[in-house]
C-alpha cells in the first residue's frame, strides 16, 4: 500500500476537528431530540430533523385512516394513476413512432433522381451526324446523274427582261416593289428574324406536343405563309419589267 504523507494526515485531522466543532455549535441551541442527536455524535441539521418528525406524524395519521376506506382508496388510486399516466403522442395527436414521421430524405441519401432525358452527346449528335452524311451522299449522287440548270454566260451588253433573283430571294425582291429599299431590305426581314429568335423565350412551354405549342406553331406558320406568298407572286405573277401578269394569259416567266 502507498503510505499517506504526514502533512496530509495532519491537514485531514485539523479539517475533521473543525467540522465536528461547527456541527456541535449549530446543534447546541436546539433541545430534546437535537441535544440527544448531538450527544450521540450525529451530524443531521435541525431543520432536517423537524421535517422528518412531521413526515412521521403524517404517515401515522394516514395509516390510521387507510383501513377504513381501503376499497375506495384503491379504486381512486388506480383511477388517478391511469389519469396521470403520460400519453406519448406525435403531431396532431397521432401515436406512431418517431421514425415514421421523419422524411426519407434525412435517412436515405438519394444522390440522383431518375429523369426522362438523355444527353446530347452521343445520343443526339450521332443521329444528326448520320443525317448530314446521308444528305451529302444523296446530293453527290444526284449531281452525277442530273446537271444543274445553268444558263449561258452573262452578256454585259444585254440585260434579261424580266431580271429576277433566284427563287429563294424572290420574296425579298417582291418586297422591293412595294416598299422603300430600307424598309423592304432591312426593317421587315429584321423584325421577322427578331420575332423568330424571341419565340423560344416568349413560349416557354416545355412540352413537345404540337397541341401544347400553339404560340410557337402559329408564329412560324404565319412567317412561312407570308414568305411563301411573296415567293409565289415573284415567281409566277411577274413578267417583263417585273410587272404583274397572269401566267395562264401572258405565259410563265420563271427559270430555276
Amino acid at each position: 500500500m502507498t503510505e499517506i504523507p504526514e502533512h496530509l494526515r495532519k491537514r485531514a485531522a485539523e479539517a475533521r476537528k473543525k467540522a465536528e466543532s461547527s456541527d456541535a455549535a449549530e446543534a447546541a441551541p436546539a433541545g430534546g431530540d437535537d441535544a440527544a442527536a448531538s450527544d450521540s455524535g450525529s451530524k443531521i441539521p435541525a431543520h432536517l430533523l423537524e421535517r422528518s418528525k412531521s413526515a412521521k406524524q403524517k404517515e401515522a395519521a394516514g395509516t390510521a385512516v387507510a383501513p377504513a376506506a381501503a376499497g375506495v382508496g384503491t379504486a381512486v388510486a388506480a383511477a388517478t394513476a391511469v389519469a396521470d399516466a403520460p400519453v406519448m403522442t406525435g403531431p396532431a395527436g397521432h401515436t406512431q413512432r418517431l421514425l415514421t414521421v421523419v422524411k426519407s430524405g434525412s435517412i436515405q441519401d438519394i444522390k440522383m433522381k431518375p429523369l426522362d432525358k438523355v444527353h446530347t452527346w452521343p445520343h443526339l449528335i450521332v443521329v444528326e451526324f448520320g443525317a448530314a452524311l446521308f444528305c451529302t451522299a444523296f446530293t453527290l449522287i444526284f449531281s452525277i446523274f442530273v446537271n444543274a440548270p445553268l444558263l449561258e454566260l452573262a452578256n454585259v451588253n444585254e440585260t434579261p427582261n424580266p431580271s429576277k433573283a433566284p427563287w429563294y430571294f424572290l420574296g425579298l425582291q417582291e418586297l422591293l416593289t412595294m416598299f422603300h429599299p430600307m424598309v423592304a431590305g432591312v426593317t421587315i426581314p429584321g423584325i421577322g428574324l427578331i420575332i423568330l429568335t424571341m419565340a423560344p423565350y416568349i413560349d416557354k412551354n416545355p412540352s413537345n406536343k404540337p397541341e401544347d405549342r400553339k404560340i410557337a406553331i402559329t408564329l412560324f406558320t404565319v412567317f412561312m405563309m407570308f414568305w411563301a406568298v411573296l415567293t409565289l407572286i415573284g415567281s409566277f405573277f411577274r413578267g417583263p419589267g417585273f410587272n404583274f401578269v397572269f401566267p395562264w394569259a401572258d405565259g410563265l416567266f420563271f427559270e430555276l
